[in-house]
C-alpha cells in the first residue's frame, strides 16, 4: 500500500525525509553502534544529539538570549496544570487571566483553577467558538494571560496578539513553526510535538529566564520549570527517541528555508481549501473568515449523511483522518508543515469532485 495524504489532527504526518532517515538510523545510529532508543540519556553520544536537537529548534523557531527551552513529557495537557503552578506563586501573584477560545483553551482553565482563581477576559463559547474575541481586563497583578494561539476542534487562529501588561504565555501546540512568531512577544510558550513538531511524547517549553524561579509551593518536582531547567531537561530520563525525530523535523524546517518559507506554503494550502468551500452552497464553514486556522480547515456538507460519505469515499481515494472532532462533526482537514502542497490541491479537487456527484 503507498502512502496516503495524512489530514489527522495528531499524531499527524511527519515529513517522509525524516521518516526514511530515522528508517535508515533506526538499528543503529551512525558511530554508535546502536539505536537511539537504547542510549543512555546521560551517554556523551545521546547528549550530542540531544544539543543538536535543541540548537536546530531553537534555530527554527527564533529563540533568542533569554529564554529557555525545555523538552518534557506530558503534553500541553500537563501543561495545563505546570503554568499556574510555576508562575502564581500566591503571594506576589495570586490571579492569571484566560482566554476562552475553544476546546483546549477551557480545558486550561478548567485545570488551572484547580489551584487557584483564575478571571476569563475574553470568550466566544456562547457563540460557538467560531471567532477569536476580544481580550479586555488583563491587570499588571495578573500572573500572566493564557492564550490558545490555533484552536484544532474549532478551525480558530488569532490573526494578532493581544495586548497584555502581564506576561504571555500561549499554548501553541498546532501552529507552533508554522508561521512566524516574534518569541520576545510572549512569556511561555508550550506545545505538545504531535502536530509540527515531531511525533507525540515530546512536549517543548519555552519559557523567560526571568520567569524561572518562582514555582508555588504545590508544583510538583517533574512540573517544576526551574528544577527542570537546573537539570538541563533531564530531571527524569526523557523522551530520547522523540526528541531525536524532533531534531531532525526542526533540521527539515530550516531546509524547506525556515518558518517564513514554510508560512507562505502553508497560507497557500489553506486559500485553496477555503476558496472550495467558499465558491458556492455545498460546503460551509462556521468561523469568521478573518480568525479562521491555518492548520485546521473545518468544513460540512448539507447532511450528515453526505458528511459520512465524503469521509468514507475519500478515504477509498487516499485522503486520510478528515472526520471531523466528535463535538463537531462535519470535517476536519489539517494541512500542518509535513502536509505537501499537493496534498492539499488533491483534497481541494476531491471536494469539487463530491459536489459535483452530489448537488
Amino acid at each position: 500500500m503507498s502512502r496516503v495524504y495524512n489530514f489527522a489532527a495528531g499524531p499527524a504526518a511527519m515529513p517522509e525525509s525524516v521518516l526514511k532517515q530515522a528508517a535508515a538510523e533506526l538499528v543503529e545510529f551512525p558511530g554508535a553502534g546502536m539505536s537511539v532508543m537504547e542510549m543512555s540519556h546521560r551517554g556523551k553520544k545521546y547528549i550530542e544529539i540531544f544539543e543538536n536537537s535543541r540548537a536546530a529548534f531553537n534555530e527554527a523557531m527564533g529563540i533568542p538570549e533569554g529564554y529557555t527551552t525545555l523538552f518534557l513529557q506530558g503534553g500541553a495537557t500537563g501543561q495545563f496544570a505546570a503554568v499556574p503552578l510555576n508562575l502564581i506563586d500566591g503571594e506576589s501573584y495570586v490571579t492569571a487571566a484566560y482566554a476562552n477560545t475553544g476546546n483546549f483553551a477551557s480545558a486550561a482553565i478548567k485545570e488551572a483553577r484547580t489551584f487557584y482563581s483564575v478571571r476569563v477576559v475574553a470568550d466566544s463559547g456562547k457563540d460557538g467558538y467560531t471567532y477569536i474575541p476580544e481580550v479586555t481586563g488583563v491587570l499588571p497583578t495578573d500572573a500572566y494571560l493564557h492564550i490558545t494561539t490555533n484552536n484544532t476542534v474549532y478551525g480558530t487562529r488569532y490573526d494578532r496578539l493581544p495586548e497584555s501588561p502581564a506576561p504571555l504565555v500561549a499554548d501553541m501546540s498546532s501552529n507552533i513553526l508554522s508561521e512566524v512568531y516574534d518569541v520576545t512577544k510572549f512569556g511561555v510558550i508550550y506545545a505538545g510535538a504531535q502536530k509540527n513538531i515531531g511525533p507525540a511524547g515530546l512536549t517543548v517549553v519555552i519559557v523567560r529566564n526571568d520567569l524561572l524561579g518562582r514555582p508555588n509551593k504545590h508544583c510538583l518536582k517533574i512540573l517544576n520549570w526551574t528544577e527542570q531547567a537546573k537539570a538541563d531537561s533531564m530531571l527524569n530520563t526523557p523522551p530520547t527517541f522523540a526528541i531525536y525525530l524532533a531534531g531532525l523535523c526542526a533540521k527539515w524546517v530550516l531546509a524547506q528555508g525556515g518558518v517564513s518559507a514554510l508560512e507562505q506554503v502553508n497560507v497557500a494550502k489553506a486559500n485553496l481549501l477555503y476558496d472550495v468551500i467558499d465558491c458556492g452552497a455545498f460546503y460551509t464553514n462556521p468561523v469568521k473568515k478573518e480568525y479562521r486556522s491555518r492548520m485546521n480547515v473545518i468544513f460540512k456538507t448539507p447532511s450528515e449523511e453526505l458528511d459520512a460519505a465524503f469521509v468514507k469515499e475519500a478515504e477509498k481515494a487516499g485522503l486520510s483522518g478528515l472526520k471531523g472532532y466528535r463535538t463537531v462533526g462535519g470535517m476536519r482537514a489539517s494541512i500542518y508543515n509535513a502536509m505537501p502542497f499537493e496534498g492539499a490541491n488533491a483534497l481541494a479537487d476531491f471536494m469539487k469532485a463530491f459536489e459535483a456527484r452530489n448537488k
